[in-house]
C-alpha cells in the first residue's frame, strides 16, 4: 500500500505504540525490507505470523519442502483482519493489505467489504488481537534467520526510498487524513446506533488441543449457527464458492423444509476471479448448488457497470451510511465514483453499505477488472454478518477467521441491498439451467459425474451463464425460476469473458475433471 510504512513511521514518532502482526503467506517480499522494518523506531514492532522454517521470506524450495514435512503448519495460517486503533475503534472485514484491496491498482483491484465500530466490540478485537501477539507462533521479526543474518551482518539497513507511483495521489491520500473536519465527517459524524454487535473470532492455532479447550466458539460455528436460524432470506457474498460437507448439509436441509428460505448468492466469475482452482471447484457443482441447496446464483462481471470504484484520482465519497449498537458504534461507507446503470437494471446506489469497491484491467481495455473479495451475509434481511469468512473448507479448517455479527433489521437490510446490487444485469451475470429439454438430459449425466473425485469428463454442468435481455416484454430482471427466464435471458457460455481453450480454460476443465481431492485446501 503507498505510503503505508511511511505512516506508520510517523505514528511512532508521535508517541504512538504501534504493533503489527503479518501472516508470513502474507508477509513482505524482501527480509531486507523486514530487517529495515525490525528498527524503524522503538515504538514500532512487527511480528511474523508461523513463519516456515523460522524465515521471514521463504523460496519456492522452502514451500516445496514444507509441503512434505510441514504440511499442518503451512495451511494453518491467520486469516484474521482487524485494526484497533486506543482499543476504542476498530475495523474488521475482508480486507488485506496491498495496494489491489484499495482501488491502488492500474490493474486488478478486489470488490471488498469492512465495518468500522466502537465500543466493547472494539475492545474485543483488541483482546482477540493481544492473544495472537503473545501467541508462540507470532516471532517477533528480528528472531528470523534470514533477517537476523542481515541484521548482525549490516545492522538496520534503511527502507526503500523508491518513489511513489502515484505521487499526486499520496499527497491527496495525506492532506485527506490530515483534515480534523474531513475525518469526523466521513468517520464520526456518519456513526448511527444499530441493535446489536457481536466481534467473534478463532483463536490462534485453533485446532491446537489448548484450543479446542479454550472457552472461544470458532467463529465458523457462530457463522453456521446464523444460518440455521433462517427463516425467510438467506443472502450470500462470496468470491470462493466451495462448500464443506456440513455447510452441504445445511444449505439442503433448508432447502427441505416445508417452505424453505430463499438463498441468493452474489460469487466471483471464471473471467473476474483471482484463483481459477476454486472457481473449478464451485463449476463442478452448479447443478447441485441449484437443484439440492435451491441457490439462486450470480456471478460477478470483470466489468461491472455500477460499482463504486475510484482507481483515478481521489474522489469525494457521495455517501457515507452508518450504523451503531448498545454494545457499540459501527460504520459502513460507499467510496468512490459510481457509473450510472444501464435502462435495464434497478438503480440501487443510493442504498448501498459498506462497499469498498476495487477492480484490474485486461490488456484490451483501459479500465481495471474486478475480482471479488467480500465475505459477508445477511439472514431474514436482520442479522447481518461481515468478516474474513469464505465460508469454506479453509475457513472452517485451517484459517483463523473473525466476524461482526450485527443484529439491526436497518443495517441488514443495507447490506443485503449491497449484495443484491452486485447481482443486477450491469453488474453479474445469471446462473441458471439450460434451455429446457437440454438440462434434463444434463441433470440425469451430470448427478453421476459430479460424485467422481476424478474423470469428471462431461463437459456440460446443467447450468450456464445467462444475460438480461430488457425491453418491453422483460422490462425488469426475473429470478432463475421464473417461468418467462428463458425468454428473457439469453445463454453466454460457462466461461464469458473467457478465451475458449487459454489458460483459465483449460485449468477449470481439468480441475473440475481431477481436483475434487483438493477441496479441503482450496
Amino acid at each position: 500500500m503507498p505510503g503505508a510504512w511511511s505512516s506508520m513511521n510517523c505514528w511512532p514518532r508521535r508517541g504512538v505504540q504501534v504493533r503489527v502482526l503479518i501472516d508470513q503467506l502474507s508477509a513482505m517480499e524482501s527480509p531486507d525490507t523486514l530487517a529495515a522494518l525490525s528498527g524503524i523506531h522503538r515504538n514500532f514492532q512487527l511480528r511474523i505470523y508461523s513463519p516456515l522454517f523460522n524465515l521471514g521470506r521463504p523460496n519456492y524450495a522452502d514451500y516445496v519442502l514444507a509441503s512434505f514435512i510441514r504440511f499442518r503448519q503451512l495451511n494453518q495460517r491467520m486469516h484474521t483482519k482487524v485494526l484497533v486503533v486506543d482499543g476504542e475503534v476498530g475495523v474488521t472485514g475482508g480486507r488485506n493489505y496491498s495496494d489491489d484491496y484499495y482501488d491502488w491498482s492500474q490493474t486488478y483491484n478486489f470488490l471488498d467489504r469492512d465495518v468500522l465500530v466502537s465500543g466493547p466490540a472494539a475492545k474485543a478485537m483488541e483482546t482477540n488481537f493481544d492473544v495472537f501477539w503473545v501467541a508462540p507462533q507470532s516471532v517477533p521479526v528480528e528472531q528470523l534467520n534470514d533477517v537476523a543474518k542481515i541484521l548482525l551482518a549490516h545492522g538496520v539497513p534503511a527502507l526503500s526510498d523508491k518513489r511513489y507511483e502515484l505521487p499526486e495521489r499520496v499527497r491527496a491520500m495525506q492532506m485527506a487524513s490530515a483534515d480534523p473536519a474531513l475525518l469526523r465527517k466521513r468517520l464520526g459524524d456518519a456513526l448511527v446506533p444499530v441493535a446489536n454487535v457481536q466481534f467473534v473470532a478463532d483463536p490462534p492455532g485453533k485446532h491446537d488441543d489448548a484450543a479446542k479447550r479454550a472457552d472461544t466458539a470458532p467463529a465458523s460455528l457462530v457463522v453456521r449457527d446464523v444460518v440455521e436460524s433462517a427463516k425467510h432470506e438467506v443472502v450470500i457474498q462470496t468470491p470462493y464458492l466451495v462448500l464443506t460437507h456440513g455447510a452441504q448439509r445445511l444449505f439442503q436441509g433448508l432447502h427441505r423444509r416445508p417452505d424453505p428460505p430463499r438463498v441468493i448468492v452474489s460469487t466471483s466469475s471464471l473471467a473476474g476471479i483471482d484463483n481459477a482452482l476454486t472457481y473449478a471447484m464451485a463449476y463442478k457443482y452448479r447443478r447441485r448448488f441449484l437443484k439440492r441447496f435451491g441457490f439462486e446464483m450470480y456471478e460477478l462481471k470483470p466489468f461491472p457497470q455500477d460499482v463504486p470504484m475510484r482507481v483515478g484520482d481521489l474522489v469525494t465519497d457521495e455517501e457515507d451510511v452508518a450504523d451503531e449498537g448498545e454494545t457499540g458504534k459501527v460504520l459502513g461507507g460507499n467510496t468512490g465514483r459510481r457509473r450510472p446503470l444501464p435502462a435495464n437494471g434497478e438503480d440501487t446506489s443510493r442504498r448501498g453499505v459498506l462497499l469498498y469497491r476495487l477492480n484490474r484491467p485486461l490488456p484490451e481495455s483501459d479500465e481495471p477488472r474486478v475480482g471479488l473479495h467480500a465475505k459477508s451475509l445477511v439472514v431474514d434481511r436482520s442479522i447481518a454478518v461481515v468478516g474474513s469468512h469464505n465460508f469454506d473448507p479453509r475457513g472452517v479448517n485451517y484459517n483463523t477467521e473473525s466476524a461482526l455479527i450485527i443484529r439491526d433489521p436497518a443495517f441488514a437490510a443495507r447490506v443485503a441491498d449491497s449484495i443484491e446490487r452486485d447481482t443486477l444485469p450491469a453488474n453479474a451475470w445469471a446462473i441458471a439451467p439450460r434451455e429446457p429439454g437440454i438440462a434434463e438430459v444434463d441433470d440425469t449425466i451430470v448427478r453421476a459425474s459430479e460424485r467422481l473425485p476424478i474423470f469428471d469428463l462431461w463437459p456440460s454442468r446443467y447450468a450456464t451463464a445467462f444475460d438480461f435481455r430488457g425491453g418491453p416484454d422483460c422490462p425488469k430482471p426475473l429470478p432463475i425460476r421464473d417461468p418467462d427466464f428463458h425468454r428473457c435471458y439469453r445463454a453466454v457460455g460457462d466461461f464469458p469473458d473467457v478465451p475458449l481453450l487459454g489458460v483459465k480454460w483449460w485449468m477449470t476443465r481439468v480441475i473440475t475433471a481431477f481436483g475434487a481431492g483438493m477441496t479441503p485446501f482450496l
